[in-house]
């Protein structure tokens, strides 16, 4: 099995507690730390008897690497969607999405394979859409600390509060009688249905006040900020 404490420390070293990464220190002190950990463990075989809470762990650590490894490469930059003469390059975009960049028990896997054929397909856990992270403001803000299967289950319903009960994320306008969230509720609609009857009812089960939420609440979404998650040293 993968150890995960090395990206563990590295979390614990650059990401603040409102989930902003330090690229700027973390390139400039220790620029290959993640990508020689990578390196390490990409020939270990995958384990096919475990259970569903090492996956977990498993596949959401290696997507929130494989993402802050790419953009430690790439960076400084300003936000996740390149743009060209001004206009969004949606294509490039997608592109850092889709390639199979990652190497890993003798595959390659792309990000959004992880996401949605492990994660979403086989995996079948709404919460891990509050965990894994694309690097950009608009979406999960990354734990301090890696992802481990004793804890996981705590971790995602840590996340779950975290990212609803975040006013940037989701709030209610008492004067319209309007939902407002994040476009990830949108995106991944159905995950969330599988496990409560509509949005603002998922939504409703995790708030720390008390809204009068129901099926027939409206919902307006949120502008997506896809620049740069980010904390200046």
């Amino acid at each position: 099995m993968i150890d995960f404490e090395p990206w563990d420390t590295l979390l614990r070293q650059y990401v603040d507690e409102y989930g902003r990464v330090d690229y700027l220190a973390w390139k400039t002190q220790q620029p290959q730390a993640l990508s020689d950990w990578m390196e390490s463990q990409k020939k270990l075989l995958l384990n096919s008897n475990s259970n569903n809470l090492e996956q977990l762990a498993l596949w959401i650590n290696l997507y929130n690497a494989f993402t802050i490894a790419t953009i430690l490469e790439r960076y400084p930059l300003k936000s996740i969607l390149p743009q060209f003469l001004g206009i969004p390059n949606w294509l490039a975009f997608l592109w850092f999405f889709q390639r199979r960049a990652y190497n890993i028990f003798g595959k390659r896997y792309s990000l959004a394979q992880i996401e949605n054929q492990i994660l979403r397909e086989k995996l079948q856990e709404p919460r891990i859409h509050f965990a894994i992270v694309c690097a950009s403001v608009g979406c999960p803000l990354l734990r301090q600390e890696a992802y481990f299967p004793e804890q996981v289950i705590q971790q995602l319903d840590e996340d779950a509060h975290r990212f609803i009960n975040n006013p940037e994320k989701v709030r209610y306008d008492f004067q319209s009688q309007t939902l407002y969230c994040n476009k990830i509720f949108k995106w991944y609609r159905q995950d969330f249905l599988k496990i409560a009857p509509s949005i603002p009812e998922y939504i409703n089960s995790y708030l720390k006040t008390d809204l009068p939420l129901t099926a027939s609440t409206p919902i307006s979404y949120l502008h997506y900020d896809w620049s740069l998650n980010q904390r200046m040293s």
